[in-house]
Order: C-alpha cells, then sequence, then structure tokens
C-alpha cells in the first residue's frame, strides 16, 4: 500500500472519528517512528517487521489493537480481549486518550517486533 491509500482512509473517516484517529497516528509516530502506515484488512495498521497495531472502526468507539498484546504488561488495565495473540482498547471520541498508557502498549510492541 501506498501512502496515497492511507491518505484516502484517513479522509473518508467519519468526522466524529477523526480527532482519535489523527491522535493515535501522531503517538505512533512519536513512539514507533520505524513503523509504516499501512492499510491491512481494509484499516490502518502500522508495521514493523511484522504489524503492530490495526484500528478498527465502530460507530461508537475506535478500537487500537495490538498483534502481540497477549504478551502485554498490563500495569494500566485497560487491554481486552481474550484471544491468543491480540488485545486491544477501545476509545470513545468523547474521552480524553491514556496517552500514557498507549505509549507503554506501543513501545511493548516495538520491542516484541525487534525481538
Amino acid at each position: 500500500m501506498t501512502n496515497h491509500d492511507v491518505d484516502g482512509y484517513v479522509r473518508r473517516l467519519p468526522a466524529e472519528q477523526s480527532g482519535v484517529v489523527a491522535a493515535l497516528r501522531e503517538l505512533m509516530r512519536e513512539s514507533a517512528p520505524g513503523a509504516r502506515e499501512v492499510i491491512s484488512r481494509g484499516s490502518l495498521a502500522w508495521q514493523g517487521a511484522k504489524l503492530l497495531a490495526i484500528l478498527s472502526l465502530s460507530k461508537t468507539h475506535v478500537t487500537f489493537a495490538f498483534a502481540r498484546g497477549a504478551e502485554f504488561t498490563d500495569h494500566h488495565g485497560l487491554l481486552a480481549g481474550v484471544g491468543k495473540t491480540t488485545r486491544h482498547v477501545k476509545l470513545k471520541p468523547a474521552d480524553s486518550l491514556p496517552g500514557a498508557a498507549l505509549r507503554d502498549y506501543i513501545h511493548q510492541a516495538v520491542l516484541l517486533d525487534q525481538g
């Protein structure tokens, strides 16, 4: 996928979700500068050596899922999910982002991807 694909995806976001997505993109740029933005399974995602994280949109929230989140240490208690690999955080547009927790999760994703 090209940046053009990502830009097109972002332009089509509903207004109520675009702020959350913009904030997540900035967090990823800061916390995982080596990750590439891609479109995976029709959604915005970030790729290192492997998939790090992916967004999923619903009418009420944005789900920020970590491909290897089940391996994380969750000091913040925000990760949800019961599968073998993925864990996610649901983010509502009206809420403020839990920046410190998300930075920690992104950092753990990058470390796992490098190891």
